[in-house]
C-alpha cells in the first residue's frame, strides 16, 4: 500500500498516495489548473522533466512560494492556494512574456481556436502585450510533404521533443539554439525529410500552438474539382468514418459514414467510394503471402506493410529486417493503383484524367502518395492525400450543415466491404482480418469464431497464439513506435519468436493517427472511436475480405490469380534502406 499524504488545496482537506503531483491531487477534488507542457497519454503520465512553461504556478502557504504543479509531489501538511492572486498573476504574466515573442498570427495559424495558449490568454483575459521588443525570427521548414514546421511559434514546451524521443524513440526533434533563439527543431537545422522523422504526426497531436501542423492540400482538391477535364475520385479510410463527427460536435466513435458520403458528393466528387473495399484487397493478398511463407518455410516473421509511418522508421532503424514485412502495398495505394487501371477502363476515362484523392487519418501518408515506387508508369497511384481534419474544414468552408445531411451510400464497384475491412483502423485490426482469411485458405474449413479479442485493445504490445489446421500460429501487434522497437528487439535477440506481427505507427492505431481530430491525450476518446470500429464489423453481413463479392469480381475481370503477375504489378511493392542512415 502506498503512503498516504495530507495537505489542504483551497481550503480542502485532500489525502493522495505520495508522490503524487499537486496537479493530480487537485483534480481529485474538481480544481483545474492550466498547464501548456504537462500531458497525459493513453494512462501513461509524461511530465516535462523541467516543467518548462510554469503556466501551473500554485502558491505554497507556508513557505509564500509559487510551485509548478505538474512537477512538484505533494508533502506532508501542505497548504495549497491554487487561486490567490499570487498565483493567478504569475500565469498572467508567463503567459503575456509568452505572447511577446510569438507571432499575432491568429487568424491564419493551422491552429485558429484549436490553440492552447490562445485560451490559456483567452481564459486570463488577456487583450494586450506589455512586454514589446525583439521577436525570434526563424525560418519556416515547409519543405516536407507531411508536415509543417513554424519554429517562431514554439514556446518550448517539449511535448513534441517527448512524444518523439521517449514515446516514439524516432530522434528526429531536439532543443536547437541558445537564449533568444533556442527553440525544438532539428539538428543541424535540418528540414524534417532530412532527419529520421517517419511523418507519423504525433508531435502535431501534442503541439499546444501551431509550431507543428499538418501539409494543408484542401487548395490542391479544390482545384480538381473546379477543373472540368478532370474526374476527381475519393476514397475514404476506416478511421475517418468514427471521427470525423467530432469536427461538428458529436461524441467520439459517432458513425458517420452516410453523412461523410453525402457531404463527399455535394462537395463535387465525380465518384465516393471506400478504403474498406481496398481493405479488404490488401487482406486478399497478405494473407496469401502470409500463408506461403507459413506453409513453404518462407522468411518469418511476416510484418504489416498498411503503415506509412512503420515503413519508413523500419527502412531507417530496422534496415537489416528489410525483406521480412509483406510486400503489399498500403489500402489506399492499392485502391489507386486499381483506380487508374480497372476502374478507369469501366468508366471509359483517361487514367492522365484521373485525380485520386485520399482522406486519411494520417499525415504519413501524404508522403507515402509520392514515393516513387507507387507510381505506375510514372504516375503516382495516389494524387492527393488529405486528413480527417481537412476534410472536415472542407465541409465547413463549402456551409453545409453536417448533422442534417441524409445518409447515402458509397458507389460500385470499389464501395462495398466487408467487417474485415473497417477493423483496419484500429491496432490489431489488419493482422486479426489476415487471420479470418489465412484460417479458412489452410484449413478450406469456415471459421465460425470470428473476433481475436486478445489482438485487441489498446496496449502497446498484444500476443496471441490461433490454432490453424493444428498449428500454433504466433502473433504479436504493437501501436507507437516506441512499442515497436521494443518488440523488434526481441525478436532480433531471439528472446521472442512470431509467425506474424502487425504495425502501427500511431497509438491505438488510425484511429490516433496525426490527422484524427486532436484527443488531447483523452484515452476514452480513442476507446470510442475503436468501439465503433469494431461496431461496424459486428453489423457487416460480410466480415471476411476474401468473401468480399466486388473483390472476387476484380480479380474474374481484371487481376486474375490472387498473387498474380498483374496483381504483383499493381498492389505490391519494395522496401529500401534508407540512405540517410
Amino acid at each position: 500500500m502506498a503512503k498516504m499524504i495530507n495537505l489542504k488545496i483551497n481550503g480542502v482537506d485532500v489525502s493522495v498516495a505520495e508522490r503524487t503531483s499537486i496537479l493530480d491531487a487537485a483534480k481529485t477534488i474538481g480544481v483545474k489548473i492550466p498547464t501548456l507542457c504537462h500531458m497525459d497519454l493513453h494512462d501513461i503520465k509524461f511530465v516535462n522533466k523541467l516543467a518548462s512553461c510554469r503556466v501551473c504556478m500554485v502558491e505554497d502557504v507556508k513557505s509564500g512560494k509559487l510551485l509548478p504543479a505538474c512537477a512538484t509531489p505533494v508533502k506532508e501538511g501542505m497548504d495549497i492556494k491554487t487561486e490567490s492572486p499570487l498565483a493567478i498573476n504569475a500565469r498572467r504574466t508567463i503567459v503575456e512574456l509568452l505572447l511577446s515573442d510569438h507571432p499575432n498570427s491568429c487568424l491564419t495559424c493551422a491552429k485558429n481556436l484549436n490553440c492552447q495558449l490562445q485560451k490559456l490568454a483567452q481564459d486570463l483575459g488577456i487583450r494586450d502585450i506589455p512586454y514589446q521588443g525583439e521577436r525570434r525570427h526563424i525560418p519556416i521548414d515547409s519543405r516536407s510533404l507531411s508536415m509543417v514546421r513554424e519554429p517562431e511559434k514554439c514556446i518550448l514546451c517539449r511535448r513534441c521533443e517527448t512524444m518523439c524521443n521517449e514515446v516514439q524513440t524516432v530522434g528526429a526533434l531536439a532543443e536547437v539554439g541558445r537564449g533568444f533563439d533556442c527553440h525544438v527543431g532539428s539538428t543541424f537545422n535540418r528540414s524534417m525529410f532530412e532527419t529520421t522523422c517517419t511523418f507519423c504526426g504525433q508531435c502535431v497531436t501534442v503541439c499546444p500552438t501551431g509550431a507543428l501542423h499538418g501539409m494543408n492540400y484542401i487548395r490542391k482538391v479544390w482545384k480538381a474539382l473546379s477543373d472540368p477535364k478532370k474526374y476527381v475520385v475519393v476514397q475514404t479510410a476506416p478511421a475517418v468514418r468514427v471521427a470525423l463527427g467530432e469536427l461538428f460536435g458529436m461524441e467520439p466513435g459517432t458513425i458517420v459514414t452516410g453523412k461523410m458520403v453525402s457531404a463527399l458528393r455535394k462537395l463535387g466528387f465525380d465518384k465516393v467510394f471506400d478504403t474498406n473495399f481496398a481493405a479488404d484487397l490488401t487482406i486478399v493478398e497478405e494473407a496469401h503471402e502470409f500463408v506461403q511463407r507459413l506453409t513453404k518455410g518462407g522468411k518469418m516473421p511476416i510484418l504489416t506493410s498498411c503503415c506509412p509511418g512503420w515503413v519508413n522508421f523500419m527502412e531507417q532503424q530496422f534496415s537489416d529486417m528489410i525483406d521480412i514485412p509483406s510486400s503489399c502495398k498500403s489500402p489506399h495505394e492499392m485502391f489507386g493503383a486499381v483506380a487508374k487501371t480497372y476502374l478507369a477502363e469501366k468508366l471509359n476515362v483517361d487514367p492522365k484524367d484521373m485525380v485520386v484523392v485520399s482522406i486519411m487519418p494520417c499525415l504519413a501518408k501524404k508522403y507515402e502518395s509520392a514515393r516513387d515506387e507507387l507510381k505506375n508508369k510514372g504516375h503516382s497511384d495516389v494524387d492527393i492525400v488529405i486528413t480527417t481534419r481537412e476534410l472536415g474544414a472542407m465541409i465547413k468552408e463549402a456551409g453545409l450543415s453536417f448533422k442534417d445531411l441524409k445518409d447515402e451510400e458509397f458507389d460500385d464497384p470499389m464501395g462495398e466491404s466487408t467487417g474485415a475491412g473497417a477493423i483496419f483502423g484500429a491496432t490489431g485490426g489488419v493482422i486479426e482480418a489476415t487471420c479470418r482469411t489465412a484460417y479458412e485458405t489452410i484449413t478450406g474449413k469456415e471459421l465460425e469464431e470470428l473476433e481475436f479479442t486478445a489482438l485487441r485493445g489498446l496496449n502497446g504490445i498484444k500476443e496471441a497464439s490461433i490454432d490453424i489446421d493444428g498449428r500454433k500460429v504466433r502473433i504479436a501487434v504493437a501501436n507507437g513506435l516506441g512499442n515497436t522497437r521494443k518488440l523488434l528487439n526481441m525478436v532480433k535477440s531471439g528472446e521472442k519468436e512470431y509467425d506474424a506481427i502487425e504495425v502501427m505507427a500511431c497509438p491505438g492505431g488510425c484511429i490516433g493517427g496525426g490527422g484524427q481530430p486532436f484527443h488531447n491525450g483523452k484515452i476514452s476518446t480513442l476507446k470510442k472511436r475503436a468501439e465503433a470500429i469494431y461496431n461496424i464489423d459486428e453489423h457487416k453481413t460480410i466480415r471476411k475480405s476474401h468473401a468480399n463479392p466486388k473483390i472476387k469480381q476484380l480479380y474474374d475481370e481484371y487481376l486474375g490469380e490472387v498473387g498474380g503477375e498483374l496483381a504483383h504489378e499493381l498492389l505490391h511493392t519494395h522496401y529500401e534502406a534508407d540512405p540517410k542512415m
